[in-house]
Order: C-alpha cells, then structure tokens, then sequence
C-alpha cells in the first residue's frame, strides 16, 4: 500500500484574506479569464502568497480558490431561491466582489462628468 499523501496545513484566516487579496488583483484576473490553462497563473499567486509570509504551491492555491468560488456559488444559487432563508459563506462580501459584479467594486467605464462639463463648456 502506496504511503498516504500528507495533508497541507489548514489555511488560516489571514491566508484566506491574503489568497483573495492576490486572487481578486485585475492583472491575476485577467490573466484567469484569458486562458483555460492558467497553472503559471496560480504559479504567480503562490509567490505573491510566499512574499506575504505564506508557504502555499501553485496546487494548494488553486485548489482553495476552486473550493471558494464553489462554497461563494452554492451560497448565492440558495439565496436565489424565494422564501429560502438567506445563506452565506465565509469571506462572502470579500468573494461577492469578485465573483458577484459588485457595482461597488467593479471599475466604472464612464468618464467623469466633471470633465465632460469642461469639454463642454470650452467648446
């Protein structure tokens, strides 16, 4: 019989925050969305996790992010539902602006009106 694997460490409160922080960056985020193969992507969130003080491998990395996205997902179908009592997941508000389109937390592509005033007026 094979030995067992050896199990990582559970992640703590701070790495969990930390992975989001690294996870939820435009630059991570656009690289995610643009390739189905991002392993070199997780390879650069482990090392964004290991320059804040954490020792996590590409894998751990994916692999809590995959149990995030899935815990934030199943959180939200439920809270879709009509009269089911509203669910929630941990670092909900943290995972909602990422995956949720948060208006609030989701870059606004209009120009400020401010300046279009100026243009206006200059005109």
């Amino acid at each position: 019989m094979p030995p067992r694997a050896r199990r990582a460490p559970v992640w703590s409160n701070g790495e969990l925050l930390d992975l989001i922080a690294v996870w939820g960056e435009e630059a991570v985020q656009s690289q995610l969305r643009s390739s189905r193969r991002n392993f070199d992507t997780f390879g650069q969130i482990s090392r964004a996790m290991i320059e804040r003080g954490h020792d996590r491998d590409a894998m751990q990395c994916r692999i809590k992010v995959k149990e995030l996205r899935s815990a934030y997902r199943k959180a939200r179908e439920a809270n879709k539902r009509s009269g089911a009592p509203p669910k929630t997941c941990r670092f909900y508000k943290e995972l909602d602006a990422i995956l949720g389109g948060d208006p609030t937390t989701v870059p606004s592509t209009t120009v400020d009106t401010g300046e279009r005033d100026e243009e206006d007026g200059e005109e």
